[in-house]
């Protein structure tokens, strides 16, 4: 693949490729900087383009170390903080990348006008300890307790610590599980992690790295900057403000991110942890990102200044305006890919892929596939979401004379060069055709014409949803067994079109379609095909021995529910 020279100090501006090809463009970008040695910053106008890339990035390029720096998910001048969680991903992240352990950090635009605390502040408040170390225990309750951590009786999330004895209970921020470190008098005798639900001990681990429990410090010299600095840049009597009292105390009130220059003599941004040498990459219209965030900010604003109880800091000491953030980007090698611009219909990289969506009721509901795959001399990588989602399209795909083999990767299937069509599963969420490469990826979105799942955060129930969603009817075959979201699980006997009074504009009857479900006793419950989100894939035992839901059992959770459940849709004239 060609990619564009970047010089320091110059934007090299490029259309932005069909479909998920930006993700494949960027990671082989990343990976060649990453071989310079250079950090790829990759700024999204979309926070929602943020994590799409990451996950896309992961399939063409596994190898490659991608962070995510997270929005506080908070609104500027909110009365409350972010959560730890979010705290902890972004602390994370921003130690990642001063010890040079990321080799892309994607930003949400906004994300980047953020002022931060100084890379010193993050240095400074971070220690280490490990097995056989020599450890006093009060001196550690001190250290977190300034680090911000909070004395809790049982450790369950992120900034967490317990002490019982001569075990210390603490969740890290930036670590995915919490550690418990076993004392032997002053010496670190064990330390392992532990599961936060059950509170077992899990496996042991070498060492622990502490990152501060806040984006600011706690200690007393901090705390002192912090009321003399108020009084120097705001105005009125300080002793009015919950706030600066609460820091008095050693509180930190719920919303106090949004006086973080208080605690600094000059903050810092995204790029003072980047470094002068690292590659930028502007995703999308920034512009219009900046202008909105930039309006919203200076409303809300204006609606809480003047406040004598809560005094506010301006939104130019908390943000950097669009002038600023350019002007920081300026001095690095930059790649605009260009909003609103569609590329060029033959372009020698990557174009879009024709109509390959199943004909629904048809004999071959994937003749369209079919005959990409005869006429096309690329070879063709289906991809799907999920491993479940990957079986549930195999079933598909054979149904209709098609087997491809599976691959685990896709440098799996472009070294096996005898298949021409093969199946994997990629969180792409729409496919093109790579002309170099002489290889089509579809997914699932060109398969049945719909938007890409949405992505939730939690893993485990991304895997659930997905796994278990039908996406087209045209997946279904007669004597599935399906679950309904109300009424339980049936089998599918087909498609009927009813009359229920319509009429079309000539006259005639107009007929809709219903999925025909039968239960057990052969009752039968018919659903609009426009209700199919409704139903589900039975994933529980083989599909011959699926037990169908009996309405009388039904009809015990609620009074009335068998006589609602009987009349869950009529049965008018089909």
């Amino acid at each position: 693949m060609q990619l564009p020279k970047l010089s320091p100090g110059k934007r090299f501006t490029l259309p932005r490729p069909v479909g998920s090809a930006d993700a494949l463009l960027l990671a082989r970008l990343g990976e060649r900087e990453k071989a310079a040695g250079r950090v790829t910053a990759i700024v999204t106008a979309d926070a929602a383009d943020a994590q799409r890339l990451i996950d896309e990035m992961a399939f063409f390029a596994p190898e490659l170390r991608c962070a995510l720096f997270p929005d506080w998910e908070t609104l500027p001048y909110d009365s409350f903080s972010p959560h730890q969680d979010l705290i902890s991903e972004r602390l994370a992240t921003l130690w990642r990348i001063s010890q040079g352990e990321a080799d892309v950090v994607l930003v949400p635009a906004t994300t980047a006008l953020y002022r931060l605390a100084p890379p010193a502040f993050l240095a400074g408040y971070t220690f280490h300890f490990k097995v056989k170390q020599k450890l006093d225990e009060a001196k550690l309750r001190a250290q977190l307790t300034l680090a911000g951590y909070q004395h809790v009786s049982q450790v369950v999330g992120h900034g967490e610590y317990a002490v019982r004895g001569g075990l210390i209970d603490l969740f890290p921020m930036g670590s995915l599980q919490p550690y418990r470190v076993d004392l032997f008098d002053d010496e670190i005798d064990s330390i392992r992690t532990f599961d936060p639900d059950s509170q077992r001990s899990l496996y042991p681990v070498p060492e622990v790295r502490l990152l501060p429990g806040r984006e600011f410090p706690m200690d007393e010299a901090a705390r002192g900057k912090f009321r003399q600095r108020w009084r120097e840049l705001l105005e009125g009597d300080p002793t009015r403000s919950r706030i600066y009292k609460d820091m008095g105390n050693g509180v930190a009130t719920a919303g106090i991110e949004y006086y973080l220059p208080l605690f600094f003599d000059d903050t810092a941004t995204v790029f003072d942890y980047l470094g002068d040498a690292a590659t930028v990459v502007l995703h999308g219209d920034l512009e219009t990102a900046f202008q909105r965030f930039w309006q919203d900010t200076r409303e809300r604003y204006r609606l809480i200044q003047g406040d004598p109880d809560h005094p506010t800091l301006p939104p130019e000491a908390l943000f950097l305006s669009a002038e600023q953030f350019y002007g920081q980007a300026k001095p690095h090698a930059q790649l605009s890919l260009r909003p609103g611009v569609e590329d060029v219909q033959d372009n020698a990289s990557f174009q879009k892929l024709p109509d390959l969506s199943v004909v629904r009721g048809a004999d071959d509901p994937l003749a369209r596939l079919q005959k990409h795959i005869a006429s096309s001399a690329h070879r063709v990588l289906l991809l799907a979401e999920s491993d479940g989602r990957r079986e549930s399209l195999l079933d598909f795909l054979r149904a209709s004379g098609l087997n491809p083999p599976a691959f685990d990767s896709l440098a799996e299937f472009q070294q096996t060069g005898a298949e021409r069509v093969g199946i994997a599963t990629a969180a792409l969420a729409t496919g093109f055709a790579w002309i170099e490469d002489g290889l089509d990826l579809v997914t699932e979105t060109e398969l049945f014409a719909t938007g890409s799942t949405t992505r939730r955060r939690k893993k485990q129930e991304q895997a659930s949803d997905v796994e278990a969603l039908i996406k087209d009817l045209s997946e279904l075959k007669v004597g599935d067994p399906v679950v309904h979201s109300q009424h339980g699980i049936g089998r599918y006997r087909g498609l009927m079109h009813m009359d229920l009074g319509s009429k079309n504009p000539d006259g005639s009857p107009a007929l809709q379609e219903f999925l025909h479900l039968e239960y057990a006793d052969k009752a039968v419950l018919y659903v609009p095909v426009s209700q199919l989100q409704l139903i589900g894939r039975y994933t529980g035992v083989s599909a011959d021995e699926a037990p169908c839901t009996s309405w009388a059992a039904a009809s015990g959770k609620r009074p009335g529910a068998r006589r609602q459940a009987k009349c869950a849709m009529p049965r008018p004239s089909c």
